[in-house]
């Protein structure tokens, strides 16, 4: 190219990808920037063909991501609060209010500040109980204190 040397453009693209993983979500594209500044190396101290270029950035690429991969698989991070982004997850075992009563396995209960759909056996209006599991976004729910049911005596 005229007036550009093609490791500058190699870099550009590496850094612009830099940028761009700081903004998109996920952590994929800073492999690709990676491989793209070592090929903007690569270009800078032997100067290859555009196609031999092209060829690296792509096996660099793949090497980058699967190391990371690997390296990520072998040695997983650890989280001191493993529930962080699961709020359903941080309800479990919690008690909750019946606002919409539960009838036919379905209703609505309010848990702190929010409302949220219920599935469980049938309970009145006011009631507690103590969320189990969820389905989707459904809360499945049982009540807070066992139910005594009442037998007739046997004679």
């Amino acid at each position: 190219m005229d007036g550009i040397e093609t490791y500058w453009i190699w870099i550009a693209v590496g850094l612009v990808l830099a940028l761009l993983e700081l903004v998109v979500p996920g952590v994929y594209l800073i492999w690709l920037a990676l491989a793209a500044l070592a090929t903007g190396l690569l270009v800078f101290v032997g100067d290859p063909p555009a196609a031999m270029q092209i060829v690296s950035f792509v096996f660099l690429s793949l090497i980058f991501a699967y190391s990371a991969r690997r390296f990520l698989s072998d040695s997983p991070i650890v989280s001191s609060d493993p529930l962080l982004n699961n709020r359903l997850g941080r309800l479990m075992g919690e008690t909750a209010v019946v606002t919409q009563a539960i009838d036919g396995g379905s209703g609505r209960v309010r848990v702190g500040d929010s409302e949220w759909i219920a599935l469980g056996p049938d309970v009145a209006s006011g009631q507690r109980v103590r969320i189990t599991g969820h389905r989707g976004s459904q809360l499945l729910v049982e009540p807070a204190t066992p139910q005594i049911e009442s037998r007739p005596e046997e004679s």
